[in-house]
């Protein structure tokens, strides 16, 4: 449930003064984007990766870089010390490879070992990536008041309760902001092309049925983390304008991608409803790409 305390119009023109972000996962598909934008803001930023090789390119777009094993509790208490932030930046996933299960550890364990570094040192805010397809079942677009669907079965449950675990370690330090994204398109993701949406569809692997998502260009999703550090506490819905069923979606990503769209389809979960935006838009998150009809066509 959204706990947004502050008037929106208020939130919507406030800035967040210069500050020393810690972001971890600052490689990954969101990380890529949010660094650029946090450095040319003003902030100091401290960034993470898993590899050598990652911590490179942090420094040579002009942030300190640690390289970092999130599981290794010892080294993310060192590594937060070090870096005195302001706030923190949680963008931890395992898309690049991982499994659901890979993804609820990180939101578990990761998460837990974040919250408790930050209170350590005295830092009071975090910004964190959670999920827009995680609410109960119903039938229209869900907004932050509906709850997460703790009824799920496997192997949902697993990710539930992933995004459960992460929220609630969140929401311990006084400042939290919990990003719910949509499913993420753009640059370096699954719809990207020659990504795994393009293989599914030539397997004849995607369904273009009625079950709704919403999506997010991963460009926006990263300047709605930038705009969060400015943001009450809360959970806010990062999706575009349209929530739509797969029979709609599915066709103008093939024609996107250049592939054949499956025949049209039906039904659907009961959790496939897709979510709403209007608190974003409200605190002054304005998406470039405002539905995925033409955002799709942005590689």
């Amino acid at each position: 449930m959204s706990t947004n305390s502050s008037p929106a119009a208020t939130v919507a023109h406030r800035r967040s003064a210069e500050m020393r972000v810690f972001l971890a996962g600052a490689t990954g598909v969101i990380g890529r984007n949010l660094l650029p934008l946090l450095l040319r803001a003003g902030h100091q930023v401290t960034g993470t990766s898993t590899t050598a090789q990652g911590a490179t390119r942090l420094i040579d777009l002009g942030a300190t870089a640690v390289t970092l094993d999130i599981f290794h509790r010892p080294a993310v208490f060192a590594a937060v010390r070090d870096s005195a932030p302001d706030a923190v930046i949680h963008q931890l996933t395992a898309l690049g490879g991982g499994s659901s299960a890979d993804n609820a550890r990180i939101r578990r364990e990761g998460t837990r070992n974040l919250v408790d570094a930050a209170r350590d040192v005295g830092v009071a805010r975090i910004i964190a990536q959670s999920i827009a397809w995680a609410y109960e079942p119903g039938e229209d677009p869900a907004d932050e008041s509906t709850a997460l669907d703790q009824a799920a079965e496997q192997p949902r449950a697993t990710t539930i309760a992933g995004v459960s675990a992460l929220e609630s370690a969140v929401a311990e330090l006084p400042e939290h902001v919990v990003l719910r994204y949509g499913t993420l398109y753009g640059p370096g993701t699954w719809f990207a092309p020659g990504g795994l949406m393009a293989s599914r569809l030539r397997a004849g692997q995607l369904a273009a049925d009625d079950a709704v998502s919403s999506f997010v260009h991963v460009e926006d999703a990263a300047q709605a983390a930038v705009l969060a550090l400015a943001w009450p506490s809360g959970t806010v819905n990062i999706v575009d304008d349209e929530p739509a069923p797969a029979c709609a979606w599915v066709p103008e990503l093939a024609a996107a991608l250049g592939e054949h769209a499956p025949a049209p389809g039906d039904g659907r979960q009961g959790w496939e409803r897709g979510a709403r935006n209007a608190e974003a838009l409200a605190l002054g998150w304005h998406p470039v790409h405002r539905t995925w009809r033409t955002g799709f066509h942005h590689h």
